[in-house]
């Protein structure tokens, strides 16, 4: 019970996704965390709105109370995430434009997304959730 986390990268998403997918009925809600990957020296992403969204994510997911499972999909540094080419922004299910997007999966489709500027604000993601306020 609770939250679930799996983490995957660009390398083995579609394992990991699979992995996901096949959860998804164990869970209330099913979510995808698009981010930018850790600096490793900084340990923080690149990007600096994935920086300041994830962690009013977790903290929300956390306090949600029902059974969630979070795969975060890890993008590359910043020179993999802008080509245009990138495998999830050409990806006709999930149509990735900025990094952090938050998906809502639901009966194998994208039900709700959250993007870039906005992922951080507590009410946009209780709204992906399906809580409504």
């Amino acid at each position: 019970m609770g939250l679930k986390i799996m983490d995957a990268t660009v390398a083995n998403f579609n394992g990991g996704f699979d992995k996901f997918a096949k959860e998804a009925a164990n869970n209330k809600v099913n979510l995808i965390l698009f981010l930018g990957d850790n600096d490793p020296s900084t340990n923080l992403s690149w990007c600096p709105d994935c920086v300041t969204a994830e962690p009013v994510i977790l903290k929300k997911l956390e306090e949600f109370g029902e059974d969630v499972m979070l795969l975060r999909a890890y993008a590359g540094d910043r020179p993999t995430w802008n080509n245009p080419q990138h495998p999830w922004r050409v990806d006709s299910r999930f149509q990735v434009k900025d990094v952090p997007t938050l998906i809502r999966w639901e009966n194998d489709s994208v039900a709700a997304r959250l993007e870039d500027y906005e992922a951080h604000i507590v009410s946009k993601i209780s709204a992906v959730l399906g809580e409504s306020k």
